[in-house]
C-alpha cells in the first residue's frame, strides 16, 4: 500500500545521483533540485537526449536549474541504439560518485538507462512519476515506465490512480504518493503569466487561437499518420500557433508535407517555446491540440480545454468532466471535441497543491535514514 509522506525526525545527508534528458524532465527537476540541494548532495547528469537549445539550454536559464555536473551529449540513433549508448556512459560515473541513490523521472531512454544502470550496480532506484499507466506497450514510453517501476526502491506516484496501479503489479519498492512535481512548476509560475500580451506576441486574441504541439513517435514518423495530423490542423476553425518539436519538423521536410504547413494562412509556426511562454500561450488558448502528456495536465490546470492527438493517456484522472478529450487523428473527433468545449465552473484540482517536489525529498529523507538506522543496528548487533 502506498504510504503518506511524513519528516524524518533526523534526516541524515545523503548523495542523491540525478539522471535527467529531455524538456519535461528540467521542469521536473526545479521543482526538486533545489529542495535537495538545501540539505544533500546531488550530482547532475544530463544524458543530451534532448540538446537543442530550444528544447535543453534555454529551460535551464529560464528555470534557474544547476548546470549538469556531466553532459554526455548522447542524442539520436533508434531507442535501442540510444539507451545503450546511455548505459555505456552512466556506468563509469556511478561507480565514479558511489551514490546514496539514482534519482529518475518520467519515461524516456534516459529514465530507462538510469534504472538500469542502478539496478545493475545495485544502486538503490528512485522513480518520480511512478505508476503512469497507459496500457499501450507499443509505446517506448509505457515500456520504460513498466521496467523502471519493476526496478525502484523508492516509486513516487503522482495520484491514486498510479499507486493502485503499482499495487495491482505487485512491485516490491515502496510507493508513496507525493502529487505531480510538475504542478509545482505551474503554480508557482501561474502569478508571472502574461497571457494576453503573450499571444499578442503571436498576433493571436486570448480565447480565439488553438495551440497545437506533437512528437510522439507514433504521430509522426509514420507518413500516413503525420499526414493525418496535418489534415487535422488544416481542418480548424481556428488560427493555429504550431510549437514544432524538431523531430516532427524533419519528418514534414521528410515526407513533403512542410508546404502545405506553409500554405495555412491563419497558422503561425514557431520554434518549441521557453516553458513560461509554452504556458502563458496554453493559458491564452481556446484549446490546446497536442499529444504531450505534460501539456494535458498543464491545459487543465490553466483552465483550458484540452483535446488530445491519442487513443490512450497516462493521465487518466484529466479526463474527468471532459477538460480533456482523446481524439486520436480523426478530423471529425477533433472536431466533436472542440465543439463541445469544456464544462461551466473550475477545472479540477489534479496531482495535489504544489507541494509535491517537497513530498518526494521528504520521502526521500525519511527512506534514507531509515536505511541508516537500520545498517546501523545491523553493525551493532554484529560486535
Amino acid at each position: 500500500m502506498a504510504r503518506a509522506v511524513a519528516p524524518f525526525p533526523e534526516t541524515k545527508t545523503m548523495h542523491v545521483l540525478t539522471i535527467i534528458g529531455n524538456r519535461p524532465q528540467f521542469v521536473k527537476l526545479a521543482a526538486v533540485s533545489p529542495l535537495l540541494r538545501a540539505a544533500h548532495t546531488e550530482t547532475l547528469v544530463h544524458t543530451g537526449q534532448h540538446h537543442d537549445r530550444d528544447l535543453s539550454d534555454v529551460f535551464f536559464e529560464q528555470l534557474g536549474l544547476p548546470a549538469p555536473d556531466h553532459d554526455l551529449g548522447i542524442s539520436g540513433g533508434s531507442n535501442i541504439e540510444q539507451t545503450a549508448r546511455m548505459l555505456a556512459a552512466l556506468e563509469p560515473i556511478l561507480t565514479e560518485v558511489a551514490p546514496d541513490v539514482v534519482l529518475v523521472y518520467g519515461d524516456t531512454n534516459s529514465t530507462l538507462a538510469g534504472a538500469l544502470v542502478a539496478a545493475q550496480s545495485n544502486t538503490p532506484l528512485a522513480h518520480v512519476e511512478a505508476g503512469l499507466r497507459s496500457f499501450d506497450r507499443t509505446m517506448p514510453e509505457e515500456v520504460n515506465r513498466v521496467i523502471c517501476d519493476v526496478l525502484a526502491d523508492l516509486l513516487f506516484s503522482p495520484g491514486a490512480a498510479a499507486a493502485e496501479n503499482l499495487e495491482r503489479e505487485g512491485v516490491t519498492g515502496e510507493v508513496v504518493i507525493t502529487g505531480d512535481v510538475m504542478g509545482d512548476v505551474v503554480l508557482g509560475l501561474g502569478a508571472e503569466l502574461d497571457p494576453a500580451t503573450t499571444a499578442a506576441d503571436f498576433n493571436v486574441v486570448p480565447g480565439e487561437f488553438a495551440l497545437v504541439t506533437a512528437h510522439r513517435a507514433a504521430n509522426v514518423d509514420d507518413a500516413a499518420n503525420l499526414e493525418r495530423l496535418v489534415e487535422v490542423i488544416e481542418s480548424l476553425d481556428l488560427p493555429v500557433v504550431f510549437a514544432i518539436h524538431p523531430r516532427t519538423r524533419q519528418r514534414l521536410n521528410t515526407f513533403e508535407l512542410f508546404g502545405r504547413l506553409e500554405s495555412i494562412a491563419t497558422l503561425t509556426l514557431t520554434p518549441p517555446l521557453p516553458h513560461a511562454t509554452t504556458l502563458a500561450l496554453t493559458a491564452a488558448a481556446r484549446v490546446v491540440l497536442t499529444d504531450s502528456g505534460g501539456l494535458q495536465k498543464e491545459s487543465v490546470w490553466l483552465g483550458t480545454q484540452c483535446v488530445t492527438l491519442r487513443e490512450t493517456t497516462e493521465w487518466i484522472e484529466t479526463l474527468g468532466g471532459g477538460w480533456n478529450t482523446l481524439v486520436g487523428l480523426d478530423v471529425d473527433r477533433v472536431a466533436a471535441a472542440i465543439a463541445a468545449g469544456v464544462p461551466d465552473g473550475p477545472p479540477p484540482q489534479l496531482y495535489g497543491a504544489g507541494t509535491a517536489g517537497a513530498a518526494v525529498v521528504a520521502a526521500l529523507e525519511n527512506w534514507h535514514s531509515e536505511r541508516a538506522d537500520q545498517s546501523g543496528a545491523g553493525i551493532e548487533s554484529a560486535r
